[in-house]
């Protein structure tokens, strides 16, 4: 954790205290004392948050927020009895309000996935600043969600990837002339129509529209224009 210096208290305003005025009640979940220690020490550098209990293991971190209601835990993945994982499940399971955030060393693709099915609304990686972990809280108590850059880009990567992915087995196995028989299909045109453009048979056109949804998997002209629309083939106005 990169820390920050020389911080002064300043009257915290409305819009970031809790819903009724009150500071945002933290818990922080860690099984290492001096990781707690020093991020109570630097969260509570700000008026607006307040550091309600600390929990070493992952089942003392569930009683604690089913006894507590806290709005917000801060929460390691590697923790004893229970990872923090299923804590973070059983967390949201039981109380909607409580939002978690992951602080951990982790940052492989698995975790990322498991963290947020659990319902995390954030992911930080120890090595961030203050800022981050203020940014964070902040972000999850008004129901947003919050990444780590490194996480972001990872996010991000995997996410081209799939788009790549898909597109080689989606759009790209169309031949030109099916791409071209699509785009007119999306435009409203009919066999006849069609086969006039392209100077081929009807039964040919018929062909091209079979084979295009084989491809694709989709089974009618609806789809086949929303598909059209999203891979940028047409445009709604046509």
């Amino acid at each position: 954790m990169i820390l920050s210096r020389g911080m002064t208290k300043s009257k915290p305003s409305k819009d970031i205290l809790g819903n009724d005025g009150n500071p945002i009640r933290i818990i922080l979940a860690d099984d290492h004392t001096i990781v707690r220690s020093g991020l109570r020490g630097l969260i509570e550098k700000h008026p607006q948050f307040q550091i309600v209990a600390e929990a070493e293991k992952g089942n003392e971190a569930v009683q604690l927020c089913k006894k507590l209601l806290p709005d917000v835990v801060i929460m390691d993945i590697s923790m004893p009895d229970l990872n923090g994982i299923d804590a973070t499940s059983q967390i949201r399971s039981r109380s909607s309000k409580t939002k978690v955030i992951i602080l951990s060393v982790h940052s492989h693709q698995h975790y990322i996935e498991q963290v947020f099915k659990a319902g995390a609304s954030g992911y930080l990686l120890k090595d961030c600043s203050l800022e981050d972990v203020v940014a964070a809280i902040r972000a999850a108590h008004a129901g947003e969600t919050y990444l780590h850059p490194k996480i972001a880009t990872i996010l991000r990567n995997d996410y081209l990837k799939w788009l790549l992915q898909n597109d080689a087995a989606s759009s790209s196995s169309l031949s030109p002339r099916e791409r071209e028989v699509l785009q007119l299909i999306a435009e409203g045109k009919n066999t006849k129509e069609i086969a006039f453009f392209f100077n081929l048979s009807g039964k040919t056109v018929e062909a091209h529209r079979r084979r295009i949804m084989e491809k694709l998997k989709i089974h009618s002209v609806a789809e086949l224009t929303k598909y059209a629309i999203r891979e940028g083939l047409t445009s709604e106005e046509q």
